[in-house]
């Protein structure tokens, strides 16, 4: 888990620290919220008990346009947030998080939507013999990620200013280890932001409507991992995926992808002898090929050295039927230079994970 947890944390981090603003003014603002854990899975119906509530501290650095993909997004802040959740079951313990975070604004600024990603570290995760009923945590360090929809009035009160809204928070290990059920929490919040800094600067309003769009790209990438079937105790395996797309980009922020996937997925391999072995009614001789391969589209967004990217595919060599023909995949890249890039995404059938994979890879 170690290397894993050092490659999340340089990742999310870099949204932070990559940042060349010019004049910086900095935010602080703590909320208070309270909600459901929603029933996305009957398996954790046991596990849903009162009202989950906790805290969310974040620190803001604005933003003021000195940088073109700054007014192109309406000025976003970037930080970090940590929170904290009392899951209100002991069984599954709390929840202490620590996240890179972006706020976009809407509405002249009194609308603000934030994403966060980060790690979070549980305190009671599944153990075969002390806490066999935490079927939503498979382990200690789970991801994590938050997103806030909030009114937001800063400077009410001399420095002093209030948000309200909704909040939602997703824990999962994406299978790097079983069980892993995960949990969703829905809540609203109502916090004080407190802005660090007497004066606003003023925002800087430069950009032109010129048109901007590139020839076709293409991309290869190299994205490895563990992961581990649902049958707990079943052992984690390396998975490895090579990917190739073109993708063309029609504006400064997007650009759409036309690919493919293979997967080299060991713990398939693996679970296809266990099926075999374990339901003999089933007919299966273990022998069935574990490979697959995918076509997919996607689509990228860019922010400054940062985008994020949804692609949705379907599998066109499919020899063993395992959670469906169709799958997502969603994260983050950074790119070092005009090619090279490293990338953070998640795959996924519907809302069932599949892997947490680490890519690196070149746009030519």
């Amino acid at each position: 888990m170690k290397p894993i947890i050092t490659c999340l944390l340089c990742l999310c981090f870099s949204m932070v620290f990559s940042q060349e603003t010019k004049t910086t003014t900095s935010t602080f603002d703590v909320n208070y919220f309270q909600g459901n854990i929603a029933l996305h899975n009957n398996d954790i119906l046991h596990l849903i008990k009162g009202h989950p509530e906790g805290i969310i501290l974040s620190w803001n650095t604005k933003t003021f346009g000195h940088q073109d993909w700054e007014q192109r997004f309406n000025y976003p802040d970037h930080g970090v947030s940590f929170t904290y959740q009392n899951l209100k079951n002991e069984v599954l313990g709390n929840n202490y998080g620590l996240y890179a975070h972006y706020n976009f604004y809407f509405l002249k600024r009194h609308l603000m939507f934030r994403i966060g990603q980060g790690l979070a570290y549980n305190t009671n995760p599944y153990h075969r013999e002390d806490n066999h009923k935490n079927i939503a945590f498979g382990s200690t360090f789970l991801s994590s990620t938050y997103v806030m929809l909030n009114y937001k009035k800063e400077r009410l009160i001399d420095n002093l200013g209030i948000q309200v809204g909704f909040s939602l928070l997703h824990y999962s290990n994406a299978n790097v280890k079983a069980p892993n059920t995960s949990v969703n929490s829905m809540t609203l919040n109502v916090g004080l932001t407190y802005n660090l800094d007497d004066e606003t600067p003023e925002y800087i309003d430069t950009l032109t409507k010129e048109k901007f769009s590139q020839p076709i790209k293409y991309n290869i990438v190299f994205r490895s991992g563990i992961n581990q079937s649902d049958v707990i105790g079943s052992g984690q395996y390396p998975f490895y995926i090579l990917s190739a797309y073109a993708d063309k980009r029609i504006n400064h922020t997007s650009a759409f992808q036309l690919g493919t996937d293979v997967f080299f997925s060991n713990f398939l391999k693996e679970y296809i002898k266990y099926k075999a072995v374990a339901f003999p009614d089933a007919n299966e001789d273990g022998s069935a090929d574990y490979k697959r391969v995918g076509l997919f589209v996607g689509h990228e967004l860019f922010i400054n050295k940062m985008s994020l990217v949804t692609q949705y595919g379907y599998y066109v060599y499919y020899p063993y039927d395992f959670e469906g023909k169709t799958y997502i995949r969603v994260g983050l890249k950074r790119y070092f230079g005009d090619k090279w890039f490293a990338a953070l995404t998640l795959k996924s059938h519907a809302a069932k994970a599949e892997a947490v994979e680490f890519g690196i890879g070149i746009r030519l």
